[in-house]
C-alpha cells in the first residue's frame, strides 16, 4: 500500500513537473513572439503636394493584419521584425516598404482620380466627398503664351464652358459652370484663391465681356496671378460641393491652390516663355479686294453718291473724297494742283487705288515676341516650408498701340510652431501697365436698331471694315476731320495701370489630436487707373473743331450752338488741345474666418466622423472717380487751354465733367458641415449655412438666408463582394445630393431700401443752377436672394486597375426668386421696378472619360474625352422686352425659352426693287415697317426663335504620347448648340471708306435678281430720298433670319512637343531638371459653319479694345537647380 502511495506521489510530481515545464515553454515562446514584434508608427502622404493621405490601407505583407491612416495620415501597427508593409490607396500606386519606426511613405498618383478635394475652406478625403467636382493639375492644363490662367480651363472639366469672347489681356473669358443660373445676374462662378474669395474691382457681367468697352480690361480678378505659381484648380459644381459658400455659390466655385514649399526639398526654378503670334490673313475672311471694292464705289457714283458737291462736305470720305481734295489742292511753289482735273488723271488715280490691295492686317499687326519670365525658390524642413517667386511679362503688342507689362511677386510660408500649432502666411502682389487703342462705349439706336461706336480705331475691326483701296500714308476724312489710322493710334490711346495686393494669414491649433481650431484673416486691395489720352492732332479732337465750310458747320454735331443767341453760328468747344478722360477704381476688402474641425474614427475605423463649422465676415469697399479735362495741350507741355463754352454746353445739357461713387458691402455667415462614413463604404453628408448681407431687403426673411445640402455616397469598391469584380472593375462610387444655394443677384440692383440720389436738374439757361434730391428707386424691403434647388446623381467608375476611368453626373435645377424688372401699375411713381419675379429650370449631363491606352517602360499613351450637355428654360418672367432686345446678338430672356435666347425678324425675300422685305409685328409684309421698340407680347410672337447664344454641348478630346523624355500633346475642343448673329454690314448708305464682304458680289442689280439672291440692292440716292426710313429696312436685314449662323465649332486648341533632358546629362550640369516645349495654340478650326466666312464663332467683332485669341507658337524653357 505504501509503495502504491509512493508511486502515485512520484507520478503526480512527475506530471506536475511536466505541466510546469510546458507552461514555462509556452511562456517563453509567447515572450519571444512579443519581443520579435515592434510597434511601428508612420505617416502616409501624397507625393504630389505632401498632404496626408487619409484612410490609406496598411497591411503586414502576406497577412490580413493591418490598419488605416487617420485624419493626419498617421498609423500605428505591431509588426514582426524584418517584415514589409503593403500600403495602398485608391487612385495611388501601391508600395511595399520595410517597416521601421517613424517611417514616412509618399504615394504616387496612379490614375486621374484625385483623392483629396480642396473646397477652399477644408480638405476632404475623396471617399468621403459626396459632391460633384473636378480637379485640374495646373501644369497639365496651362497654355503657354496665354498669361491669364482662367483660359486654361477650356475643355478641361465636364460642365464648364469657357468662351473666349475677347482675347485682349485683362479681359476675362465668359465662364459658365453648368450654364446660366440667373436672368439679369452675371452667372459668373466664384473664384477662391487659397481659401480667400476674390473680388472684382469693377463688376462686368458675363454678357458685357464681349462689348469691347474699356472697363473689360479690368474685368478679370485673377489677371494678376502668375500661372507658374498655380498648383491646381478644383471646380465645385453641384450644391453639395458648393454649399459651404451658400449665397455666393449658385454659379459654381473655382478654387485655386497656389504652390508651397515641401519638407526636405530645395529648388530654384526658372521658366521662360517666348511667344510669336501669327498675323491674320485676308484669305481667311470674305472681304473684298480693292478691285471688287472699286466696282462697288463706281456703282455708288452711278447711283447718285460720291459726287463732288456731297463728298467734299461729307462726314466720312475715302478714295473719291481724297481725289476731290487733290483736285482743289494748289501748290503755289510748283504752280500745280495735287491732281490735274482731266479725265485721264482722275482715271489714273482711281486705277492706282483699284490695284492697291492694302493689307491692313500686315500693316497693323506684328509678329513681335511676347516673353514671360518666372523665377521661384522653394525650401522646407519639418519645421518650416517656403515658396517665393517673381515674374515679369513683356508684350510689345500683337497690334499697334497695344502693349502690356506685368510684374508679380508671390510668397507662401508655413511654420510648424509645435506639434499642436501651425502658422501660414501668403502674400501676392502684381502690377500691370497696359496700353490700348482709344475707345468710347458703343451705343444702339433704339428706333432704327443701328449699333454705333464713334471714333473706333480697333486695329482688328479696322482691318475688316476698311477698304483695301485706301493708302496707308494718305489722310482721309472721318467725322469731318482728317484721319489716318497710324496717326490716330499714336494720338488716341488708353493707358491702364492695375495694382493688386493680397495678404493672408492662418493660425491653427490642435488642443486634441482629433480637433483643430483655426482662424484666417485676409486683406485685399486693388487699384486701377484708365487714362484716355486724346491728343491735339487726333481725329477725335479735330472733329470738335471741324468747321471747314458752312455746310460742315451746320451738320457737325460736335460743335456747339449757343441757345442764348438765336443768330449764333456753331462754334468749337475745343479750339485748342485735346481731351483727357481719367477713370480711377479701387477696392479694399477684408475677410475673417474662424473654424473648428473634428475628425475621428471609432471601433477600428468602422465609424468615421468629420465635423466642420465656423463663421466668417466679409467686407468690400469700392471707390470710383471719373474726370474729363478739355483743352489739354499735349504739344504745349500738357498745359490746359479750355473754352468757357464747354462748361456752358455741359451745364445746358446737364452733363457731368467729373463723378464720384462709393459702395460698401458687408456680409456675415455661420456654417457647419458634418460627414459620417461607415467603413469608408457608406457616407452621409450635410451642410448648413446661415448668412446675411446689407445688399438685400431690411426684413429678416429677405436679408438673412439659410442654405443647406443633404448628400450621400456609396463606395462600392469597399464592399467585400467587389473583390470578385477585380481587376475588370477596380473602382465604383455612386453619389446623390439635393441642395439649396443662392446668389445676391445683379450688382446694380440695390433697392432693398429706398434709393435717393442727387442731381442738377435741367434748366433752359446755364445761369440758373440748383441741385435736388430725388427718389431713384422705391424701397423693396422684400428684395431677397436668388435661389436654386439642385438634384445631382453621380457615378465614378474605374476599370482594369483604373487604366480606364469614367465619371458621369446628371443634374436638375430649379432656380426661383430670380431678380427681374417688373412692369407695375405705377403705384408710388414707378412703372418699372426690380423684384424677385422670375424663375427658370435647367438640366444636364456630364461625362468624363480618361484612359491609359499603353503603358510600357519607355512609352505611354493616354487619352481623355469630355462631354457635357446643358439646357435651361425661363419658366416665369413678368417683364417686358422689345424687338431690339430679342434680336440683338447678346440674347435676351423670354418666358418659355432659354435664358440667352436669340430671335430674328422673318425675312421674306427681296422685292422688285431689290429691297429686303419682312414679316412685321402686325402680320404684314413690309420693308420699313419694323418697329424696333415694339414690346407688346402678342405682337412679338412674329419673331423666329433661332436658339441660345450660350452653347449647350461642349467638351474636348485629348491625347498625350510619351517616349522616354519626349511628350506629344494633341488637344481638341468643341462646342455646339448656340447661334451667332453675323456682323451688321448692310446699310442703306455707304461711303468710300468702308469695305464690303464678298457677298456683295451676289447682290441684287436688276429686276428679276430677287429670284436668285437674297443679298439686297445698294440703294440709290433716289430710293433713300423717296423713303426717309429706308435705314430701318437694312437694319432689319442685319437682324433677320438671313443674318444668323450656327456657333458650332471643333478647334485644334493645342499641339505641343516637349522634351525632358536625361537625368544623367542634367546632373552633370549641376541641374535638377531641364526641359524644352514647343506649343502651337489655337491653330485652326476643324469645323465651323460656312456662313461665318472666317468670323471666329467665339469672338464678337465689336471693336473697342477687343481682339480674338491669336494663332500662336510658344517656346518654353524650364531649368531647375
Amino acid at each position: 500500500m505504501d509503495n502504491k502511495i509512493k508511486l502515485l506521489i512520484i507520478n503526480r510530481d512527475f506530471f506536475m513537473e511536466k505541466k510546469l515545464t510546458m507552461i514555462l515553454v509556452c511562456l517563453f515562446l509567447s515572450l519571444g513572439m512579443a519581443f520579435a514584434q515592434t510597434k511601428i508608427t508612420g505617416t502616409v502622404v501624397s507625393q504630389d503636394d505632401g498632404e496626408p493621405v487619409i484612410g490609406a490601407s496598411i497591411f503586414i505583407q502576406g497577412t490580413k493584419t493591418g490598419t488605416v491612416t487617420d485624419g493626419d495620415g498617421t498609423f500605428s501597427l505591431n509588426v514582426p521584425a524584418n517584415k514589409k508593409l503593403t500600403i495602398s490607396y485608391v487612385g495611388m500606386e501601391t508600395q511595399s516598404v520595410l517597416a521601421k519606426p517613424g517611417m514616412k511613405v509618399a504615394l504616387k498618383p496612379s490614375t486621374s482620380l484625385q483623392e483629396v478635394v480642396v473646397t477652399g475652406m477644408q480638405k476632404m478625403d475623396r471617399r468621403m466627398f459626396t459632391g460633384s467636382t473636378t480637379k485640374i493639375n495646373a501644369q497639365d492644363a496651362k497654355i503657354d503664351g496665354l498669361p491669364d490662367i482662367s483660359r486654361s480651363l477650356e475643355g478641361r472639366a465636364a460642365g464648364v464652358s469657357v468662351q473666349n469672347v475677347s482675347g485682349t489681356f485683362g479681359t476675362a473669358p465668359k465662364i459658365r459652370v453648368r450654364g446660366a443660373t440667373s436672368i439679369y445676374g452675371s452667372s459668373k462662378p466664384l473664384w477662391v484663391v487659397d481659401g480667400v474669395i476674390m473680388e472684382d474691382v469693377v463688376d462686368v457681367s458675363a454678357d458685357q465681356l464681349s462689348s469691347g468697352n474699356a472697363n473689360t480690361l479690368i474685368s478679370s480678378a485673377i489677371a494678376g496671378l502668375n500661372s507658374d505659381d498655380i498648383e491646381s484648380f478644383q471646380i465645385l459644381k453641384d450644391g453639395s460641393a458648393t454649399s459651404i459658400y451658400g449665397a455666393r455659390a449658385m454659379s459654381g466655385v473655382i478654387v485655386v491652390t497656389t504652390k508651397k514649399g515641401k519638407s526636405g526639398q530645395s529648388h530654384i526654378s526658372y521658366t521662360g516663355e517666348y511667344t510669336m503670334r501669327l498675323v491674320p490673313s485676308y484669305s481667311t475672311f470674305n472681304i473684298m479686294n480693292s478691285q471688287d471694292q472699286m466696282s462697288i464705289y463706281q456703282e455708288l457714283q452711278q447711283k447718285g453718291y460720291l459726287n463732288y458737291a456731297e463728298t467734299s462736305t461729307a462726314v466720312n470720305s475715302g478714295i473719291y473724297g481724297k481725289m476731290y481734295e487733290l483736285l482743289n489742292a494748289y501748290d503755289s511753289t510748283t504752280g500745280m494742283f495735287g491732281l490735274a482735273n482731266t479725265t485721264e488723271a482722275k482715271a489714273g488715280y482711281l486705277r492706282s487705288a483699284e490695284y492697291r490691295n492694302t493689307n491692313w492686317f500686315k500693316e497693323l499687326f506684328t509678329n513681335s515676341i511676347q516673353s514671360n519670365h518666372s523665377v521661384s525658390i522653394s525650401a522646407g524642413t519639418d519645421k518650416a516650408q517656403y515658396y517665393a517667386s517673381v515674374s515679369a511679362m513683356y508684350d510689345p503688342g500683337w497690334t499697334k498701340s497695344s502693349q502690356v507689362q506685368r510684374y508679380t511677386a508671390n510668397f507662401n510660408a508655413n511654420y510648424n510652431v509645435s506639434s499642436r500649432v501651425t502658422f501660414g502666411l501668403i502674400g501676392n502682389a502684381s502690377y500691370r501697365k497696359q496700353k490700348a487703342p482709344g475707345t468710347i462705349s458703343a451705343t444702339t439706336d433704339p428706333v432704327s436698331g443701328k449699333v454705333n461706336r464713334a471714333f473706333d480705331i480697333n486695329p482688328y475691326s479696322f482691318a475688316l471694315n476698311t477698304s483695301r483701296a485706301l493708302s496707308t500714308t494718305d489722310y482721309y476724312t472721318r467725322n469731318y476731320a482728317p484721319f489716318n489710322i497710324f496717326n490716330e493710334l499714336e494720338q488716341n490711346y488708353i493707358d491702364v495701370n492695375v495694382s493688386d495686393f493680397r495678404m493672408q494669414a492662418k493660425l491653427a491649433y490642435k488642443p486634441l489630436h482629433q480637433l483643430e481650431l483655426s482662424v484666417l484673416g485676409a486683406m485685399k486691395y486693388s487699384a486701377t487707373t484708365q487714362e484716355h489720352n486724346i491728343k491735339d492732332n487726333s481725329n477725335q479732337a479735330m472733329a470738335y473743331r471741324a468747321m471747314g465750310t458752312s455746310t460742315i458747320r451746320k451738320n457737325n454735331t460736335y460743335l456747339y450752338t449757343d441757345p442764348d443767341d438765336i443768330y449764333a453760328l456753331p462754334v468749337s468747344v475745343l479750339p485748342y488741345g485735346g481731351i483727357v478722360d481719367r477713370t480711377d477704381n479701387n477696392m479694399f476688402g477684408y475677410d475673417f474666418r474662424a473654424t473648428a474641425q473634428y475628425n475621428d474614427s471609432f471601433n477600428n475605423d468602422t465609424h468615421i466622423v468629420n465635423l466642420y463649422g465656423g463663421m466668417e465676415t466679409n467686407s468690400v469697399d469700392r471707390h470710383n472717380t471719373w474726370f474729363r479735362g478739355w483743352g489739354m495741350q499735349y504739344d504745349m507741355g500738357e498745359t490746359p487751354s479750355y473754352a468757357y463754352q464747354v462748361f456752358k454746353k455741359g451745364a445746358e445739357q446737364n452733363a457731368d465733367y467729373y463723378t464720384m461713387g462709393n459702395t460698401s458691402e458687408r456680409s456675415v455667415a455661420f456654417f457647419g458641415n458634418g460627414t459620417y462614413s461607415y467603413k469608408g463604404r457608406y457616407t452621409l453628408n450635410g451642410t448648413i449655412r446661415y448668412e446675411g448681407t446689407n445688399r438685400l431687403g431690411m426684413s429678416r426673411s429677405a436679408r438673412w438666408l439659410p442654405t443647406w445640402n443633404l448628400s450621400g455616397a456609396w463606395n462600392v469598391h469597399e464592399e467585400s463582394f467587389f473583390k470578385s469584380l477585380e481587376p475588370v472593375m477596380s473602382h465604383l462610387t455612386f453619389r446623390l445630393s439635393y441642395s439649396l444655394t443662392a446668389d445676391r443677384g445683379p450688382s446694380n440692383v440695390t433697392n432693398s431700401r429706398v434709393i435717393i440720389k442727387s442731381e442738377n436738374p435741367w434748366r433752359p439757361f446755364a445761369s440758373v443752377k440748383e441741385s435736388q434730391l430725388y427718389i431713384s428707386d422705391l424701397e423693396n424691403s422684400d428684395l431677397t436672394y436668388e435661389k436654386k434647388h439642385e438634384f445631382n446623381f453621380g457615378m465614378d467608375m474605374g476599370f482594369l486597375d483604373n487604366r480606364i476611368n469614367l465619371g458621369m453626373d446628371i443634374y436638375s435645377r430649379r432656380n426661383y426668386d430670380l431678380i427681374g424688372l417688373a412692369t407695375t401699375e405705377g403705384v408710388g411713381g414707378e412703372i418699372m421696378k426690380y423684384g424677385n419675379i422670375a424663375s427658370m429650370k435647367s438640366s444636364g449631363i456630364e461625362l468624363s472619360l480618361s484612359t491609359t491606352n499603353i503603358k510600357a517602360k519607355d512609352f505611354s499613351w493616354t487619352s481623355s474625352f469630355i462631354y457635357s450637355h446643358t439646357h435651361n428654360q425661363v419658366t416665369d418672367l413678368r417683364t417686358t422686352s422689345s424687338i431690339m432686345d430679342l434680336v440683338s446678338g447678346n440674347g435676351f430672356a423670354q418666358e418659355g425659352y432659354p435664358v440667352r435666347s436669340l430671335f430674328s425678324i422673318p425675312f421674306k425675300g427681296l422685292n422688285r426693287e431689290g429691297l429686303p422685305t419682312f414679316l412685321d409685328q402686325d402680320g404684314n409684309i413690309t420693308t420699313t415697317g419694323i418697329y424696333f421698340q415694339e414690346s407688346d407680347p402678342e405682337k412679338l410672337k412674329f419673331l423666329k426663335y433661332e436658339g441660345s447664344i450660350d452653347p449647350t454641348d461642349v467638351g474636348s478630346f485629348g491625347n498625350i504620347f510619351t517616349y522616354k523624355g519626349l511628350s506629344l500633346n494633341v488637344f481638341i475642343t468643341y462646342s455646339f448648340g448656340n447661334v451667332v448673329r453675323l456682323d451688321p454690314v448692310f446699310s442703306n448708305e455707304y461711303d468710300d471708306l468702308a469695305s464690303m464682304p464678298k457677298e456683295f458680289n451676289n447682290r441684287w442689280t436688276v429686276p428679276g435678281d430677287e429670284a436668285r439672291t437674297n443679298v439686297p440692292v445698294i440703294a440709290s440716292a433716289i430710293q433713300n430720298k423717296n423713303d426717309a426710313n429706308l435705314s430701318y429696312a437694312y437694319n432689319a436685314y442685319n437682324y433677320s433670319t438671313e443674318r444668323i449662323a450656327k456657333g458650332d465649332f471643333v478647334r485644334m486648341k493645342e499641339i505641343s512637343l516637349g522634351y525632358d533632358f536625361p537625368k544623367a546629362w542634367v546632373s552633370s550640369l549641376k541641374l535638377s531638371n531641364l526641359s524644352l516645349k514647343f506649343q502651337a495654340t489655337n491653330l485652326f478650326l476643324i469645323y465651323a459653319d460656312k456662313k461665318l466666312n472666317g468670323q471666329d464663332p467665339e469672338f464678337f467683332n465689336t471693336g473697342g479694345v477687343a481682339v480674338p485669341i491669336p494663332k500662336q507658337f510658344t517656346l518654353t524653357l524650364k531649368i531647375g537647380i
